[in-house]
């Protein structure tokens, strides 16, 4: 089977049960540009904008802008395997429909280790997240799995694949906690060694202990590095 059919398959597999389970499921595109920049050997940051849009919902297509989102997140390398993070990011979203704009900070800490052509690594995460009239508290824990589709390392102009599992648990005084599980899937294309995109999807299971939601999000992204 080619690296094509491998790729339609994938996204196909992980699209239907969305979709089959709920007939007020949710759909939405998501779109960043990031940049990304090594300052030493320890220390790197990297700067996003992003926009979200929705594409399906009461059973109807339509592409409206949700959001837009600027970030900012600053890298600290412990060793080979170990980082920690410290990000903000605002998102707004009063100009687009009737809601609290968001101001959010993150801690963060990283495990990565490599076995053969598969790399692995483990996030934790701690964010805070200030709306206009409340706080919530959200933690959570990533294991994401990536390689090359073709040969032992990723060169230019070679593909690779991403597959993303997370945990999270978020509380605040005037909400129950509520768990959600996140799985996504990409393909990404390296087209030169400071430039690549990707392509993908993911399904988010919502309030898993209370009655579970789910959103489909098709993810793209241009990650330059400067």
């Amino acid at each position: 089977m080619s690296i094509s059919c491998i790729r339609v398959l994938v996204l196909f597999i992980f699209c239907i049960p969305a979709f089959g389970h709920a007939q007020d499921t949710e759909a939405f595109h998501e779109h960043e540009f990031a940049f990304r920049h090594k300052v030493n050997k320890t220390y790197s940051v990297n700067f996003g904008l992003s926009s979200r849009a929705f594409v399906y919902t009461n059973e109807a297509l339509a592409y409206t802008l949700r959001q837009l989102q600027v970030s900012h997140f600053s890298n600290f390398k412990l060793d080979l395997r170990h980082s920690i993070g410290l990000g903000l990011m605002y998102r707004n979203r009063d100009v687009f429909e009737d809601t609290s704009n968001e101001l959010r900070l993150t801690q963060q800490f990283n495990r990565k280790s490599i076995f053969k052509t598969l790399r692995y690594g483990h996030r934790f995460r701690s964010e805070q997240r200030f709306y206009d009239a409340f706080t919530e508290f959200r933690f959570r824990y990533r294991l994401a799995l990536d390689r090359p589709l073709q040969g032992l390392k990723l060169d230019v102009g070679e593909t690779y694949f991403v597959l993303g599992n997370e945990l999270l648990l978020t509380n605040s005084k005037i909400n129950k906690p509520e768990l959600e599980f996140r799985v996504s899937p990409s393909v990404g294309l390296l087209l030169s060694e400071d430039l690549n995109i990707e392509f993908g999807v993911e399904l988010r299971l919502d309030r898993l202990n209370i009655k579970t939601e789910e959103t489909l999000f098709f993810n793209t992204s241009i990650d330059f590095r400067i």
